[in-house]
């Protein structure tokens, strides 16, 4: 008990000292438009192509639970390194999310005041917030002032990634690891609104789920027979489909009023509803808009400090896909 408490200090401490280091006007002298060109690159990746923004959010995601929001997970692999990328969990990271940060920052380096001034790390928070917003979703002030990793290694990964089958337990340990609450993890898991999958990433629960039950008795029959149409036997891994099949291009609360009715998609996202702990929360989001997108923010700011390298740590990358 004393262990556990004393390991919760210490991250809700590096928390605070990240927040500290970081700030919202950090390029205000270096590259004061920074913002502004990251959501017109953004923006024109998303019209070309909506999965933009559900990759990108997740791209964010899995960079801050695994070394930090250091960028890391665009490094790509070497002769001697696999990298984060190459990893089972990330393989399935669109290419469009890393494109994304890749154009956005070319587009920064272009201006001669800013060229290798502003760090990827923060160039992929800002457009995680960019598309949540242009999707429907809440507008937040980003904290700046990241570090870019040199290290990305495939073996870091596993085990630090919350995966489809989790319960609630699991979920709660994981967030809490990196200073996150209950309602942070319940808000954080709506970004699935927007949310693409793969077939193969839930069909454990369509097809002989176990010995009583064909299906998971947990998801909504009807939503079961459509996902089993989507999603079939023996279907293509490359297939994918959208996560709420309600509003799938709105970032909004629809996600929350699907769990009430047995629509979640991923074990992770109905256990939500199903375990008395988090119902309450998702019961809020799913009356009130409002409250999960203030939730969100929230959230998405302190994932954001999560292992941060600040001040003399990292780099600033000239290209995102490689250390200097």
């Amino acid at each position: 008990m004393a262990q556990s408490l004393l390991k919760m200090c210490l991250i809700f401490s590096l928390l605070c000292l990240a927040s500290a280091q970081l700030r919202r006007n950090f390029y205000a002298q270096t590259c004061p438009n920074v913002e502004a060109i990251v959501r017109e690159a953004v923006g024109r990746k998303l019209r070309q192509t909506f999965t933009t923004a559900s990759g990108t959010l997740r791209l964010f995601f899995h960079d801050c639970f695994v070394q930090g929001c250091d960028a890391s997970v665009i490094l790509v692999s070497t002769a001697n390194n696999k990298a984060e990328k190459d990893s089972a969990d990330d393989i399935t990271l669109p290419g469009d999310a890393f494109d994304t940060v890749i154009k956005a920052k070319a587009a920064i380096d272009a201006i001669p005041q800013c060229r290798f001034k502003v760090s990827c790390a923060d160039v992929l928070a800002i457009a995680a917030r960019d598309v949540v917003a242009m999707t429907g979703g809440p507008f937040f002030e980003v904290e700046l002032g990241r570090r870019d990793g040199r290290v990305s290694r495939e073996s870091d990964v596993h085990g630090h990634l919350p995966l489809p089958e989790f319960k609630l337990d699991q979920l709660v340990s994981m967030f809490a690891s990196h200073g996150l609450t209950l309602e942070d993890m319940v808000a954080l898991s709506g970004g699935h609104t927007i949310g693409f999958s793969h077939c193969n990433r839930f069909t454990n629960r369509l097809f002989d789920y176990n010995r009583r039950f064909p299906v998971d008795p947990s998801m909504n029959a009807t939503y079961a027979k459509q996902l089993q149409v989507q999603c079939p036997r023996n279907v293509d891994p490359n297939i994918a489909v959208g996560m709420d099949s309600v509003t799938p291009f709105a970032f909004d609360n629809q996600y929350f009023k699907n769990l009430l009715q047995g629509k979640g998609m991923f074990t992770s996202d109905q256990v939500l509803y199903t375990d008395p702990r988090s119902r309450s929360i998702v019961e809020l989001f799913a009356r009130n808009n409002q409250a999960f997108n203030v939730a969100f923010a929230n959230a998405m700011t302190k994932l954001g400090r999560v292992g941060v390298k600040t001040g003399n740590q990292g780099e600033i990358r000239r290209d995102c896909a490689f250390v200097n």
